[in-house]
């Protein structure tokens, strides 16, 4: 690949963010309105290495460990329809193991629905005490849902609307999933549907992310690569020590398109690739109706309220039709 297909991505740097919060929220709103994805520097708290460490303890454990905590769909002998492990599935371009969890709803929390799956409790591996795996996650969980509040914050200020706008979307329960992802290479040849332009295989297909706002830690690897404004596709560039930000189609949605979901894909770079994503959802009867920016600015056509969890699930299951999703229940409101 040329040096003219890798892009670097524009950076929203939240220790700047501190001193220079008016500067920083119109950066935010302008690369989020032309770009898409920017580069999160300076996040506090957060840990590269345990979370390269998590994802090397996980993935080489041997496929009987995690069979225990497998989604119902792949082994029937569990309960967990929606956390815990998928495995690599064949003859999908999808080619990914992960595992994924959320902060779970407090015992005493008799408002959620028990068929509702969104919250199911997290199922964990087995620990043998040599490396603390749910503690460690659950901690860079907060981080992340942290970071991410305060880039909404950011935003709002940017946008011109209060600066706790979007704050109750995700309070006090939200539908966020932290997850540990493996690419292995292809093993003989791809399916047909892997294969696209100029010889490249996908492990991961092009699509933008249904959720609000997602960070993803890619750690030293290449092979992220997103739709540039001129439909040309573009490797995003490596930058250890920083995260990658971008935004989902329920956000973009909200605000009538003027912040992009930018369609992205993984490409196969023939080694075993790993990244973390958290992928920040609100809570499951949070309004993320159209035209949110009138409730605030009164311009505009009228806010129109709906429920975030029925729309998320209507998209992802009979819309992009994820693999994931196609077996998963509907949930009764």
């Amino acid at each position: 690949m040329s040096d003219a297909d890798v892009f670097e991505l524009p950076v929203i740097d939240l220790k700047e963010a501190k001193s220079n919060r008016k500067e920083t929220a119109a950066k935010i709103v302008d690369v989020l309105e032309n770009v898409g994805f920017a580069y999160i520097d300076n996040v506090h708290g957060i840990d590269y290495k345990g979370l390269w460490d998590c994802c090397q303890w996980f993935f080489s454990k041997p496929m009987e460990f995690k069979k225990k905590i497998m989604r119902k769909q792949w082994n029937p002998d569990n309960e967990n329809l929606y956390r815990g492990y998928f495995p690599v599935v064949k003859d999908e371009p999808s080619r990914k193991e992960a595992f994924e969890f959320a902060r779970d709803v407090p015992a005493d929390d008799n408002s959620v629905s028990a068929n509702n799956w969104f919250y199911e409790k997290s199922t964990w591996p087995e620990e043998d005490g040599s490396f603390p795996f749910r503690e460690f996650l659950q901690s860079q969980y907060e981080v992340m849902h942290v970071t991410c509040m305060e880039l909404l914050k950011l935003c709002a200020i940017g946008l011109g609307i209060p600066e706790n706008s979007f704050m109750d979307l995700f309070n006090p329960r939200p539908c966020s999933t932290f997850r540990i992802l493996h690419y292995p290479p292809w093993e003989g040849a791809p399916p047909s549907n892997a294969h696209i332009e100029d010889g490249k295989v996908v492990t991961t297909p092009e699509h933008t992310d249904s959720d609000f706002m997602t960070l993803l830690t890619t750690f030293q690897f290449r092979g992220l690569e997103v739709m540039q404004a001129d439909g040309k596709w573009a490797e995003v560039a490596v930058r250890p020590g920083s995260l990658v930000m971008n935004i989902g189609d329920t956000f973009s949605r909200m605000l009538g398109g003027k912040f992009k979901a930018t369609r992205h894909r993984v490409i196969d770079i023939g080694l075993d690739r790993y990244s973390v994503p958290f992928f920040l959802s609100p809570k499951f009867e949070g309004d993320i109706g159209v035209n949110f920016l009138s409730i605030h600015t009164g311009e505009g056509p009228a806010h129109k309220p709906e429920k975030f969890g029925p729309w998320v699930l209507h998209t992802m299951k009979h819309q992009k039709k994820y693999f994931e999703y196609k077996v998963l229940p509907e949930i009764e409101d």
